[in-house]
């Protein structure tokens, strides 16, 4: 399987798209389709961890104060269930590998699978 979960007005994820090939990915903006339940279970069945798939940099993080409260897991993700902002991105799945976020050493990382 293949598939990029994305954000179509965060330039951040325009630029990566386009210097990585999507070609044969299965695309999903978020915005638009958001991440179901069951999508975001698979993802956690890789990362073990709602936190590692959160947005910390997310505005409305800051906005809603998160950072000063303690968040558990659960909270991660009904967050992220409730508010695509709070997805990590862009998000690739290549086969059984998971690539959140977009770090240099995370895009590298996934260049290297593709190639």
């Amino acid at each position: 399987m293949k598939k990029v979960y994305f954000l179509q007005t965060c330039d951040t994820c325009r630029k990566i798209l386009k210097e990585v090939n999507i070609e044969g990915f299965e695309k999903q903006e978020i915005k638009a389709n958001p991440i179901t339940a069951s999508q975001l279970e698979e993802l956690y069945s890789y990362t073990n961890s709602y936190e590692a798939l959160f947005n910390k940099r997310a505005k409305l993080y800051r906005e809603m104060d998160l950072k000063n409260q303690k968040l558990q897991e659960q909270d991660y993700r009904q967050y992220i269930l409730d508010e695509y902002t709070f997805l990590k991105r862009p998000v690739f799945v290549v086969n059984d590998q998971i690539f959140v976020g977009n770090s240099k050493k995370t895009i590298e990382a996934l260049k290297q699978v593709l190639d």
